[in-house]
């Protein structure tokens, strides 16, 4: 029952109806409480409750860590036998390609080539090769040389030919190689009976000395021109 001028919309009775009620109603105070302690029994098992999601990722994310560890352990493993295998067949191949390799060594008997000793024979194989092919070089430079030379020679040769079939009466009258070669023994016959009698060969310097004197004596123009003139002389008459 409101009281006589009170306004049902005055707060001040609202609030006084309400405490009014609640007081006088234990059944609805009951309730409320156990509500209450309902709800904070229910947040109290909410929150100690294990999270088994983040548990699971975290799981498979240490089993994902671990696995890329083992594939890249395994695939660093399987390089470095290809790398071990690959130095491997180029020893072996040095071995077969180069000859002192294969020639038996005395002062290591049957023991097998060391890396290092493969390694100074190859070195050794090359350089011998680069000196050879330097000496090829050189010899293939000298035969250019005597072939082009040779090819000068074939072109004279070509025109003294021709030159021959042109004029075939041509150089009947000349001397002969065999006649100048008479002209020349006679000469050298001349001077070398004078050299020899005028010359000692018992020193060097009695040698020196006298190779002057007979130079100045018998190598004189005049000298020289009655020594040709009877060379003539006699090998005209044993041709005529």
């Amino acid at each position: 029952m409101t009281e006589p001028g009170a306004s049902p919309e005055d707060p001040w009775v609202k609030v006084e109806y309400a405490y009014s009620d609640n007081s006088l109603d234990p059944e609805s105070t009951r309730k409320g409480s156990v509500v209450s302690r309902a709800n904070s029994i229910g947040s109290t098992s909410a929150s100690s409750v294990p999270n088994t999601d983040d548990e699971d990722s975290d799981y498979h994310q240490e089993a994902y860590k671990e696995s890329y560890k083992d594939r890249r352990r395994r695939a660093h493993t399987q390089a470095e036998q290809k790398r071990r295998d690959a130095i491997k067949r180029g020893y072996d191949d040095l071995q077969t390609i180069v000859p002192t390799c294969q020639q038996q060594d005395f002062s290591i008997g049957s023991q097998k080539l060391s890396k290092a000793i493969v390694l100074q024979k190859t070195i050794d194989y090359i350089q011998f090769l680069h000196k050879e092919k330097k000496k090829q070089e050189e010899e293939v430079s000298t035969l250019r040389k005597d072939v082009t030379a040779l090819k000068i020679m074939k072109v004279n040769y070509e025109q003294i030919v021709k030159a021959h079939q042109d004029n075939p009466h041509e150089g009947e009258d000349q001397v002969s190689d065999q006649v100048k070669f008479n002209v020349f023994q006679g000469i050298m016959d001349s001077l070398f009976q004078s050299f020899n009698a005028s010359i000692s060969v018992a020193s060097f310097q009695e040698l020196s000395a006298c190779v002057f004197s007979w130079i100045e004596e018998h190598c004189k123009p005049q000298t020289l021109r009655e020594i040709v003139i009877g060379v003539l002389h006699q090998l005209k008459n044993q041709l005529y």
